[in-house]
């Protein structure tokens, strides 16, 4: 079986599921390779994503690791099982893997829940908006570059405007009011927020500045849920492109992030005032 050279997110968090399963049990690679049938090397190779693993053959690892999580075992199975490529992956070679990588997360993902705050969440931009944002990266970007990325976060939309999966963001006022593009594409921007605030499956709520806390020390975050808990897995933006984290206690102190937010955020018609006021006064300011 050829080695893949380049195992998508999913590959790879299926293999270190397998490894935390197997660790969590106190075996070594070599014992359980044993029990499965295969090579130590090839043990190794499972758990990097770099060969598959059958669902016969998860099952048994998860039986000799004594694991009895159905639901888990289930979606690891399921996850085994996907053979289908999704449409980021035309994209694959002309733009870097990370952006790949958060299409699949939010496509595979249950439900969405994002924090931001320097910016409206990609998952909401409009095309000026998104085409200002890529545009003042530095070191800058050719032309066509911007006009590759904003296409790739367009079609990212479509998973969130469809309702196929529910989506919840946090906004801190400074986002808002931050002006890509100039005073015209804001205002775009934030009656195109309005909208999709009013659209089904997506809740818009804003944390103002007023607010004397922000959970998450100001990081832009995403939190995907999976089909079962230990599958959620978060997404934090930085100036290298996305990291990700799925380890228990980094999934347990940012269920905690968004739980603040939760209790901290307007209310969602509080939001849609709040924006409107906002737009009112940039108008008014900066008109």
């Amino acid at each position: 079986m050829p080695l893949r050279s380049n195992p998508t997110l999913r590959q790879r968090r299926l293999g270190s599921e397998l490894r935390r399963i197997r660790e969590q049990a106190e075996l070594g690679g070599s014992q359980l390779a044993r029990t499965l049938g295969i090579s130590p090397g090839q043990m190794t190779q499972m758990e990097k994503a770099k060969i598959g693993v059958s669902p016969e053959r998860l099952r048994t690892l998860a039986s000799a690791c004594n694991c009895v999580n159905q639901p888990l075992i289930n979606a690891l199975v399921d996850m085994a099982l996907e053979r289908e490529k999704g449409w980021w992956e035309k994209y694959r070679g002309t733009l870097t893997i990370d952006f790949l990588e958060v299409a699949e997360l939010e496509n595979r993902a249950k439900r969405l829940t994002i924090c931001t705050t320097t910016y409206v969440p990609g998952l909401l931009q409009t095309s000026d908006y998104a085409s200002a944002v890529f545009a003042r990266i530095f070191p800058p970007l050719p032309p066509q570059d911007i006009d590759t990325r904003t296409a790739f976060r367009l079609k990212r939309q479509e998973v969130v405007r469809s309702g196929a999966i529910p989506l919840q963001v946090f906004i801190h006022e400074a986002a808002l009011r931050m002006q890509f593009g100039g005073l015209k594409v804001l205002i775009g921007q934030l009656g195109s927020l309005l909208d999709d605030s009013e659209r089904p499956g997506i809740s818009v709520r804003v944390v103002p500045f007023a607010v004397d806390t922000f959970p998450g020390s100001g990081e832009n975050l995403t939190f995907a849920e999976g089909p079962v808990p230990e599958l959620d897995t978060i997404q934090m933006d930085v100036t290298q492109g996305a990291l990700f984290f799925d380890s228990p206690a980094d999934l347990a102190k940012h269920r905690a992030i968004f739980s603040r937010l939760d209790s901290t955020a307007l209310s969602e018609e509080g939001s849609r005032d709040f924006i409107r006021s906002v737009m009112e006064d940039v108008n008014h300011t900066y008109a």
